[in-house]
């Protein structure tokens, strides 16, 4: 399915969390709606995109980095603050994160793998009998 067409149908993105970089994000941004907000988290893709200024004026969005590390320098209260109200989420099951793989611990070695190659499609958990 392509992202930038099924975005669109349903009224294009007002806001996009781009943790994947590469053809994504091109994808996405090509789906934001005038006057959006694109936040770039990661590469998970391995690519760094390069961003056409010209569809950012024409289109008048923003696009703004966000890096969880830099506020540990600048701002550690509010990284504290966020993964407390995160957590909280989480047990509240207001959180599903994705899991794309359970392994025993006997084969972290290949969850290991599935990250380093990206194949992932999402967490991989290690599962430590009695914990």
């Amino acid at each position: 399915e392509d992202l930038r067409e099924r975005v669109r149908a349903l009224g294009g993105a007002d806001v996009v969390y781009d943790p994947v970089g590469g053809e994504l994000f091109h994808a996405a941004m090509r789906a934001c709606r005038p006057e959006a907000r694109l936040v770039v988290i990661g590469f998970a893709s391995g690519e760094v995109p390069r961003i056409p200024a010209n569809h950012l004026l024409v289109k008048n969005l923003d696009v703004i980095g966000f890096y969880w590390g830099g506020y540990m320098a600048f701002r550690p209260e509010a990284v504290r603050q966020s993964l407390s109200t995160l957590f909280e989420w989480y047990a509240q099951g207001r959180l599903a994160p994705h899991i794309s793989h359970r392994l025993p611990l006997a084969r972290a070695g290949e969850g290991l793998e599935l990250l380093r190659s990206r194949s992932s499609t999402g967490k991989v958990v290690i599962e430590i009998p009695g914990v």
